[in-house]
């Protein structure tokens, strides 16, 4: 098993999750509701992002072969998707749309369930996590079981770990308040961005761009 690989994959995924900046989205999305019935959303929303992230890291790779793109396009496409996400972090883009996609769901009537949209789908396994996940899967060795289960097992803490900040939603966002969190999501861009060059790196490696 490649530790190092596997830390890289926990540091990808939660960087493009950002539970932290998810956390004050949950308490939007979720005032006046009581503490168990939260805790259903957070469970259900989790539970069902999880499930899509892993249909995507198990036949992602699949289904591109199948359609004709190779794993080195892929990467440098995936890896131009996230560095995007990451200059919308940086410039706080990135929180204003989840903050539009928020209000939009709390528009819709109150018997409405926001676990799915916007919590699950595209909060937690959006374009970003999607694609991460499919890279990660596709970036370990194909008889590498251990590394493969391992990035599975990274993207099961990463959610949650979601999942703890969604119940810890209101405490956090008192103590980091509006600024904290944005000085955590504006250096979690940062490591996005290097990150997403990587991933651009080693497409063009992949695709033979390098000797």
């Amino acid at each position: 098993m490649d530790v190092t690989f596997l830390i890289s994959a926990f540091v990808t995924l939660f960087v493009v999750i950002d539970p932290v900046g998810l956390a004050p989205l949950f308490v939007a999305l979720t005032a006046g509701e009581s503490a168990a019935q939260r805790r259903a959303y957070a469970i259900r929303a989790c539970l069902i992002a999880a499930a899509l992230l892993t249909a995507f890291g198990v036949a992602g790779e699949s289904l591109l072969g199948t359609i004709g793109i190779s794993m080195g396009a892929f990467r440098i496409a995936g890896g131009i998707l996230l560095f995007l996400t990451a200059l919308e972090m940086l410039f706080e883009r990135r929180t204003k749309r989840r903050e539009n996609q928020a209000e939009g769901a709390e528009a819709s009537t109150s018997e409405d369930d926001p676990s799915v949209f916007p919590l699950a789908i595209p909060l937690i396994a959006g374009p970003g996590s999607i694609a991460s996940i499919i890279l990660l899967t596709g970036s370990a060795e194909a008889s590498d079981t251990a590394t493969h289960l391992g990035v599975y097992g990274v993207m099961f803490a990463v959610i949650a770990l979601v999942f703890l900040l969604f119940l810890a939603a209101p405490l956090i966002e008192r103590a980091l308040g509006r600024t904290g969190i944005t000085v955590i999501t504006r250096l979690l861009g940062m490591l996005l961005a290097a990150l997403s060059v990587q991933f651009v790196l080693d497409g063009l490696r992949d695709a033979g761009a390098f000797a």
